[in-house]
C-alpha cells in the first residue's frame, strides 16, 4: 500500500489509487489545489473532482485514510 503523503506518478500508481478509492492531494508547485479520488488517468492528465489536470504540471500525493 501506499504510504501518506507519497508522491505518485506511474501509470500503476494511478490505477491502484482509482481502483482502490484512495484519495490523492494535488500541488502546483507548494500550493494545494485539490483533494479528491481519481476518476480517469491517461499519459497526460488525471481527472479528479470532474477537472483534468496535467500530469507534468501538478503534482499528485497520495491521502490514504484521508
Amino acid at each position: 500500500m501506499y504510504l501518506n503523503g507519497q508522491m505518485i506518478y506511474d501509470d500503476r500508481h494511478f490505477l491502484d489509487h482509482m481502483s482502490s478509492q484512495v484519495p490523492v492531494q494535488i500541488y502546483c508547485g507548494r500550493r494545494h489545489s485539490d483533494i479528491g479520488f481519481i476518476e480517469y488517468y491517461g499519459k497526460e492528465f488525471v481527472q479528479v473532482n470532474n477537472i483534468f489536470y496535467n500530469r507534468k504540471q501538478f503534482t499528485f500525493v497520495s491521502r490514504p485514510g484521508y
